[in-house]
């Protein structure tokens, strides 16, 4: 990042260590050449419930600009992070779609003995995600306040973002990784000794490709989409974004129309992947973001198929709509400086029969669903559908 200018390689604007960036700069998004669409700042450093845009030649898994910590846990322990139970610590915020992928997919695989979670609450500061959910304001194991200290436990002079999810060593208090892309896969391929019995095959070997190239357009247009609709800097900016979304729902639309789950005969990583923006699209998108061509209610290949999810355990039972509203509604000041969160929408119709059975498949494929939620990590009674 060039300090003088408070731009980082993307364009994204961040303030400077020690300095908030102002009410005009906070999500702001640059008009410098290829900028457009990255997204910006909360603070003094970048606290973000979002990645930075990769750029569409990118490998749809290699790591956004505000992914300062790339280390991986591998089963070999190469990066210096061996899997172990007990070591670590997943930290997340039930409001952000990047975490939500990683409390699913670590539900689905029945990883809650060996890898232990903590939970930030939806409304964080200009510092950083705060435990503010827990008594005292602290997380029980991790003892700290903010997930902050945990990134500066591992680099004094870290300079990127205070993302979520990320994966705390707990013996050193220090980050070990947020690569948010990796994460969720490292977690299906290197903690297998670790899955539950009949954990579904998340990222099968024969259908990876596959996967992958789902999976990039499903990151770029429309996980990343809906917030190049929400923060962009002009009207051409906008226009531009909402076409280029719309344009992925409805690629999605046929691709959906004939077939259960995005690739294969049962859910994979891509299905986590967009499920977590379509949770969002209704209650946040549509209005917040200005992504209203169509509600997802409005979209009925989709919202079946979102409501299929939904009901399959690991999915819905993950969604907290009150935390999600209260993030986005109160946090992102500049796009709603009110910081009213809306009563709606009704949510009542998540519950309703989506009819996808009859396309085939199996959810879990050979597998089996995952049981109950743990105790402690239940949505709160009335957050959910």
């Amino acid at each position: 990042m060039d300090s003088n200018s408070g731009l980082s390689e993307s364009g994204a604007v961040q303030a400077p260590r020690g300095q908030t960036a102002s009410r005009g700069l906070r999500h702001f998004v640059s008009k410098a050449e290829g900028a457009d669409e990255a997204l910006g700042v909360e603070a003094e450093i970048v606290v973000q419930d979002f990645p930075q845009r990769v750029e569409d030649d990118e490998p749809w898994r290699a790591a956004s600009l505000e992914i300062g910590h790339q280390a991986r846990i591998t089963a070999d322990g190469r990066d210096g992070y061996p899997v172990e139970p007990g070591r670590y610590r997943l930290i997340v915020a039930r409001a952000c779609p990047w975490a939500n992928r990683a409390i699913i997919v670590r539900r689905l695989l029945g990883l809650e003995d060996v890898l232990s979670i903590g939970f930030c609450g939806p409304t964080h500061d200009q510092r950083s995600w705060t435990f503010d959910l827990d008594p005292g304001g602290v997380d029980p194991v991790l003892k700290i306040p903010r997930l902050q200290d945990a990134y500066f436990k591992r680099d004094p002079n870290y300079p990127k973002g205070i993302t979520v999810p990320a994966i705390v060593d707990v013996p050193t208090g220090a980050v070990a990784t947020n690569d948010f892309p990796q994460l969720t896969l490292d977690l299906s391929t290197e903690w297998t000794q670790y899955h539950r019995d009949g954990a579904p095959q998340l990222y099968p070997e024969h259908l990876r490709d596959e996967i992958d190239t789902v999976a990039k357009r499903v990151y770029t247009e429309v996980n990343n989409g809906v917030y190049r609709c929400g923060f962009s800097g002009s009207q051409e900016s906008y226009d531009a974004a909402y076409d280029r979304l719309f344009t992925a729902l409805d690629w999605l639309t046929e691709r959906l129309s004939g077939q259960r789950y995005l690739v294969g005969d049962s859910i994979t990583e891509a299905d986590v992947r967009l499920f977590t923006t379509l949770a969002r699209f209704d209650p946040v998108y549509h209005g917040h973001f200005k992504c209203n061509r169509s509600k997802l209610t409005e979209m009925p290949v989709l919202w079946a198929y979102a409501r299929d999810l939904f009901q399959t355990p690991g999915f819905g039972d993950t969604v907290d709509f009150v935390q999600i509203k209260r993030h986005y509604y109160i946090v992102h000041a500049d796009i709603n400086p009110t910081r009213i969160v809306p009563q709606g929408p009704d949510l009542t119709g998540w519950l309703a029969p989506h009819g996808r059975e009859a396309l085939g498949g199996n959810p879990f494929g050979a597998g089996t669903a995952p049981g109950p939620t743990r105790a402690g990590e239940q949505v709160p009674v009335g957050h959910g559908a």
